[in-house]
């Protein structure tokens, strides 16, 4: 009986991680290839002072747009840590204020992948548990 319920939990998976990668792909092609420069022009990043983001490897647009990302989500942590750093580099950036245009193609791409990860973990233990036979 517990694998009828298995089935339907792992059908629900599936189609989130399905989902979040069309969140992620659709946001992603917004983010690096029509409003790179309006977004990069709001946030002024520290590290685009040193070079161009056009000029940056793509790791590092990654790691940009992640700060974006924990800017937008954790405005009021300051602590120490991958999220306090964020913000202490973005202070000069109202996270409230910001245009909708410039805040979805980053919640969108990092929400997807974030999600997406999990929804791919509890694919896998679900496939463990034996659903979908």
């Amino acid at each position: 009986m517990a694998s009828v319920y298995l089935n339907y939990v792992f059908g629900f998976a599936v189609s989130l991680l399905l989902a979040c990668l069309f969140v992620t792909l659709i946001a992603g092609v917004f983010l690096f290839f029509i409003s790179w420069r309006r977004i990069n022009d709001e946030f002024q990043h520290p590290l685009l002072k040193v070079r161009a983001f056009q000029h940056q490897p793509f790791s590092l647009k990654l790691a940009i747009y992640l700060d974006y990302f924990l800017h937008l989500v954790f405005p009021n942590n300051k602590g120490s840590g991958l999220i306090g750093n964020a913000n202490r580099m973005l202070s000069h950036v109202d996270a409230r204020i910001l245009p909708l245009g410039v805040r979805w193609p980053i919640a969108g791409f990092w929400g997807g992948v974030f999600i997406g990860i999990a929804a791919m973990i509890a694919v896998w233990v679900l496939l463990f548990l034996g659903a979908g036979q």
